[in-house]
């Protein structure tokens, strides 16, 4: 599977983007999908992931109720809608697949497949 990641950029505080993380081949059923972001200095942390098959979707607290993650089964393709973002949510963005179970679905250890990562940059 490889996986690619866009729409990354420039965004004031309170805006709103949309990243997109496009899939090589199917991955309806088969993984788990998410985005993990990393600022600099420091380590890798979980966003957001959601089931491909059940939809099922889980947010880190600190993004919780302000960005939504969802995807496109037909176009095998992995949003992050990002609403009142903070400067602190800047950091290059990445997404990920793989079959973690829900107790380790923040660990970036558990996924397999990596996309090149898109940096978001949020101005005060």
């Amino acid at each position: 599977v490889q996986l690619q990641a866009s729409g990354g950029g420039l965004v004031q505080a309170g805006g709103s983007l949309r990243l997109s993380c496009a899939a090589s081949e199917t991955t309806r059923n088969r993984y788990t999908v998410a985005w993990f972001r990393q600022a600099p200095g420091k380590e890798r942390e979980f966003v957001a992931g959601i089931t491909w098959s059940g939809g099922r979707s889980y947010y880190d607290d600190s993004v919780k109720g302000r960005f939504t993650v969802s995807r496109d089964n037909a176009k095998n393709t992995l949003y992050l809608q990002m609403s009142s973002p903070k400067p602190e949510d800047t950091a290059v963005y990445y997404c990920a697949a793989g079959r973690p179970v829900l107790s380790s679905i923040g660990d970036p250890r558990m996924y397999y497949y990596w996309g090149q990562g898109t940096q978001v940059t949020v101005s005060s």
